[in-house]
């Protein structure tokens, strides 16, 4: 049996767009602002790059099916370019390659890179393209995110007999709480802070959901070097190191959305890829270890089933972890979406999953200013899903200083 890659991979920079409507750039551009920033702080040049792996998930509207582009625009040095798609988890996937090729031995110095530009395609959602994966477009024509994503509240509701007026209330922290935290980041697309009465009173999108409930679209990129422990310590001998624990992914199999075994307010794939991670990272218990999250808050009643599918809280208590401010960025539990989240920095598909491993790869090497620090980080958790909650995929990846 496979060992798994805990601590054979060191990040050694990463590299962070700004995201939002970029309508004066392309994704070219957005290429080049992240990885200058990702080799400044790596602080190697192009020429010690040996191979690159890229998520991005739209290819019509982007940057085309190969990534001879992206190995054009950066000009990198005739290594392999391998591009990646695996729904809204692409970026992560790219990171998983690139992990695993150093992990491997087969590479010294990889990198990862998500990019996508959504903007122009004039969409205010993601684009319902059979290039997305959804064979829902073609066959239920009428179906939609928000829809599907809904019906996860009024199963949760029925499940444990929570009238939907806490429901309600705890979803409503939950955007509230992002929205406070994406305030304070330069790099969000939604800076401005909005109040629990604003969010609560936000017009209905799928009931209970309303329009601070779901994430919208931006551009935007992010990128990772990797490499091995022992090559880290010879270009940053002072740095600490942000070691990758675990990195898992589960793909669902169709049994939520082909039988009645499903529940209806769970993610099945989420529950199994976070065990798998929390197994291989040596994390006995995830409530006590986990020093802050972030997680695929595409609908804020996803991020509250996830913390139950993540082993942090107990089924049917997320709602009152959530309100008890447990989540919180000063609740004294495990802060969750520190940086704002999908709520604050919209989704460009293959890009999410790399930004928020920045956002913990910042945090963990103190980077941000007094009040946006997870006091006391040593471990950070990214859950990156893509699909419908009857038929997905989840990415987990942790990593943490020693």
């Amino acid at each position: 049996m496979g060992s798994g890659i805990r601590d054979k991979v060191v990040i050694l920079g990463m590299g962070c767009s700004k995201f939002g409507e970029r309508f004066d750039i392309g994704s070219d551009e957005l290429l080049l602002e992240a990885f200058q920033e990702c080799l400044n702080d790596a602080g190697i040049e192009k020429k010690d790059l040996q191979a690159a792996w890229l998520g991005s998930a739209l290819d019509e509207i982007n940057i085309g099916k190969s990534a001879t582009r992206v190995a054009g625009t950066l000009h990198l040095p005739n290594i392999p370019v391998t591009r990646v798609e695996n729904f809204c988890a692409s970026g992560t996937e790219a990171f998983r390659g690139a992990c695993y090729g150093v992990a491997s031995g087969v590479y010294e110095i990889a990198i990862a890179m998500g990019v996508e530009k959504l903007k122009d395609t004039g969409y205010a959602g993601l684009p319902n393209s059979p290039a997305f994966g959804q064979k829902y477009v073609l066959t239920c024509p009428n179906i939609s995110a928000p829809g599907m994503f809904a019906q996860l509240a009024t199963a949760y509701s029925m499940k444990y007999g929570i009238p939907m007026e806490r429901v309600k209330e705890a979803i409503t922290h939950v955007s509230w709480k992002s929205h406070q935290n994406g305030a304070k980041n330069p790099k969000a697309h939604l800076r401005k802070a909005v109040s629990k009465e604003q969010i609560a009173g936000s017009p209905s999108i799928a009931y209970p959901l309303g329009l601070f409930d779901c994430c919208g679209v931006s551009d935007g990129c992010a990128m990772a070097v990797v490499t091995t422990p022992e090559v880290f310590k010879k270009l940053k001998p002072n740095q600490d190191a942000v070691k990758v624990k675990a990195l898992q992914i589960a793909a669902s199999s169709g049994e939520e959305e082909f039988t009645n075994r499903w529940d209806g307010c769970t993610i099945k794939s989420a529950s199994i890829a976070s065990q798998r991670a929390y197994d291989e990272a040596g994390i006995k218990d995830p409530r006590k270890e986990i020093s802050m999250m972030e997680v695929h808050d595409c609908f804020s009643i996803t991020e509250l089933v996830t913390m139950e599918d993540l082993h942090i809280s107990a089924r049917g208590q997320a709602i009152d972890d959530v309100l008890n401010g447990f989540f919180d960025l000063d609740g004294g539990g495990i802060p969750c979406q520190v940086d704002g989240g999908l709520k604050c920095f919209g989704h460009p598909i293959g890009a999410s999953g790399l930004r928020m491993l920045y956002e913990m790869y910042s945090q963990l090497l103190r980077r941000h200013p007094e009040d946006r620090l997870v006091k006391d980080a040593r471990i950070g958790l990214t859950h990156n899903m893509g699909g419908f909650p009857n038929h997905n995929l989840v990415s987990v990846a942790i990593v943490g200083l020693d």
